[in-house]
């Protein structure tokens, strides 16, 4: 019995020391899931107690690398759609109405997509939701559309990255990406 004992624990201990040291798996996502709000770090403040202005927007979206690559113009063809990110179509919900560009968007969740060019992107807010990336993009379901300047960057951005700024009587939704930023505005 001992013998049984003995032989069980070891098997076991081999089992568990091997599960430990297996390398971490080769396949994790090269582009994170990664969410922004506005107020910025709204969650944060709130379980804080901290929340001084109300919820007004999520963006839930991917984060590709730009892994030495050439980005805009090659990557991302310009005059083609793109859905802001990767993977899933990237997606924003505003929980009041807001304007952009004086037009309203409704309180509700859309898809961000833009027609990126090298010194102005489209920004488009579309109705269609839960898809993924540009395939089954829909220009009949847009709901608005925002023309926006590009600024270039003295440095540059590794990762894609979308974040609120405060700005007058609203904020800006920013999209920065390698040497490229462009400023959405949005008001209240």
């Amino acid at each position: 019995m001992k013998q049984i004992v003995l032989l069980v624990s070891l098997i076991m201990g081999i089992t568990v020391a091997k599960a430990q040291t297996q390398p971490t798996p080769p396949n994790l996502d090269s582009s994170p899931l990664d969410m922004s709000y506005y107020p910025v770090d709204y969650p944060v403040l709130k379980i804080q107690d901290k929340v001084s202005e109300p919820l007004v927007a999520r963006v839930v979206y991917s984060r590709p690398q730009k892994r030495g690559r050439k980005l805009f113009g090659d990557l991302i063809s310009y005059g083609q759609i793109w859905r802001l990110g990767a993977n899933e179509a990237t997606e924003i919900e505003f929980f009041r109405d807001v304007k952009i560009d004086n037009k309203i968007a409704k309180k509700g969740r859309y898809t961000l997509y833009a027609l990126v060019n090298e010194d102005k992107w489209t920004v488009i807010l579309n109705k269609e939701t839960d898809t993924w990336g540009a395939f089954r993009y829909d220009s009949s379901k847009d709901v608005l559309r925002s023309t926006v300047a590009v600024e270039k960057r003295s440095d540059i951005a590794e990762a894609f990255s979308i974040s609120f700024q405060k700005s007058g009587k609203g904020a800006d939704l920013l999209f920065s990406w390698d040497d490229v930023l462009v400023r959405l505005p949005i008001t209240w």
